[in-house]
């Protein structure tokens, strides 16, 4: 897939794939989506056929990241009244237009402020399931059974 001139980021969750490249320095990320969007719609209906998930895309020039066909997910979540207070207090001084606004600025704040700490808990992530494909395949009852049965005997 030649869709960027180089591939930068992929990014994975339960909904969405979110594909980031560079761009060539003469073109504007204008004309980048609408020279590419015929490809990006065939990659994308691909990509969501096989694995199931949304594909948005993204252009990165400099530090600038510009996001575009992705989605907004509703996430639910029960809050005690302090957590409230919190999140009505930002819509109160402005920072956010709604509870799920003050939210979402929430994550973000703590997105940026503990990256160190998401990427290592990522990496730990990322060992476990290591070590748990490495592992015996406990679908297998058989081994179950057996081991039953010596222990009874």
């Amino acid at each position: 897939m030649d869709v960027y001139e180089s591939l930068i980021d992929v990014a994975v969750d339960r909904e969405e794939i979110t594909v980031v490249g560079a761009i060539p320095a003469t073109e504007s990320v204008k004309e980048f989506r609408e020279r590419t969007r015929e490809q990006r719609i065939e990659v994308a209906r691909e990509a969501e056929e096989l694995y199931r998930r949304k594909v948005a895309w993204a252009v990165q020039s400099g530090d600038d990241r510009i996001l575009f066909t992705h989605l907004a997910v509703p996430v639910m979540t029960r809050l005690r009244q302090p957590e409230r207070q919190v999140l009505d207090t930002l819509v109160a001084g402005g920072v956010a237009r709604s509870r799920a606004d003050a939210l979402a600025w929430c994550v973000r704040l703590v997105g940026r402020n503990t990256d160190e700490w998401l990427t290592e808990l990522r990496d730990s992530l990322a060992k476990v399931q290591q070590v748990r494909a490495a592992g015996p395949d406990v679908s297998d009852d058989s081994g179950a059974a057996d081991s039953q049965k010596s222990g009874s005997e």
